[in-house]
Order: C-alpha cells, then sequence, then structure tokens
C-alpha cells in the first residue's frame, strides 16, 4: 500500500469520488441512484459511512448502520486498481469496530448471487450464509 491510509467519515466534498468509484467497482444499479442513497444515509447515521483515502485519493467505502436489533453493511467498495492489498478488510474491520461500540450483536448483508469473489471476501472475513431468505419491498421509486 503506497502513501498514507486514512479511514474517516463520508464529507459532502467526497460525493461524486464516491459516486465514481460505485460505478467502477459495478455497484451501481437502475433501481437505485447513488447520490440518493448517499442523501439517505447522510439523513440516518450519516457518521456510520465511511471512506478510505490513500495518498489523498477515495480509494474505498463502507456504509454501515445498525437498527437496535441488527447491523447491516452496505456499499463496500474498493477502487479495482487497489484490491488485494487489505483496504476491503480495513474499511469492514472500521465498520465492524462502530457497529459493535453501539451495541450491535450481529451484522447482516446482502450480496448478488452472481458476486462470487464477494462471498468468499466476506467468508475469509467470517461471514457465513444464514439460513433466510432476503425479501424487498420498493417504497420510493429511483
Amino acid at each position: 500500500m503506497a502513501g498514507e491510509w486514512e479511514i474517516r467519515p463520508f464529507e459532502a466534498r467526497d460525493g461524486e469520488a464516491v459516486v465514481a468509484l460505485w460505478h467502477a467497482c459495478g455497484l451501481v444499479v437502475p433501481w437505485n441512484d447513488p447520490r440518493k442513497d448517499i442523501e439517505r444515509k447522510l439523513r440516518v447515521q450519516g457518521e456510520m459511512f465511511l471512506v478510505g483515502s490513500l495518498g489523498g485519493s477515495l480509494v474505498a467505502t463502507v456504509m454501515a448502520g445498525y437498527e437496535g436489533h441488527r447491523g447491516w453493511v452496505n456499499y463496500l467498495a474498493v477502487a479495482p486498481e487497489q484490491r488485494r492489498q487489505g483496504l476491503g478488510r480495513l474499511m469492514m474491520e472500521a465498520a465492524q469496530a462502530r457497529l459493535h461500540a453501539m451495541g450491535c450483536p450481529k451484522i447482516n448483508l446482502q450480496i448478488r448471487k452472481s458476486n462470487r469473489s464477494a462471498v468468499d471476501f466476506y467468508r475469509s472475513l467470517g461471514y457465513v450464509e444464514d439460513e433466510s431468505i432476503s425479501m424487498g419491498k420498493r417504497l420510493v421509486e429511483d
């Protein structure tokens, strides 16, 4: 890892770099507007939206939250050219530490079935498949 590494809460000046990173990582889908997702997160536990910078360049993100029963992780992203250096692990450790400090007993996350590398990554961090079905219902169309 070349350069100084920093993990900090998202700031407004990070917006366009975050959206570009999410596009580069294939996290943006037609039914989720990334700018609206950022706005929504900043209204609820905005301090749990973390960015990682390397040498002053934003190269990683993770959104975490705790609703009193389970913690959730979304938008973990590491710039493709910065992968395999442990940055994803560092981002998850930071999110997990903040969730644990809030009293969170368990973290849930969702992975698209087609994203085998993400499944392997989370397994390497000790995550296991739960015996549950993920269901959703849109209340707001983006």
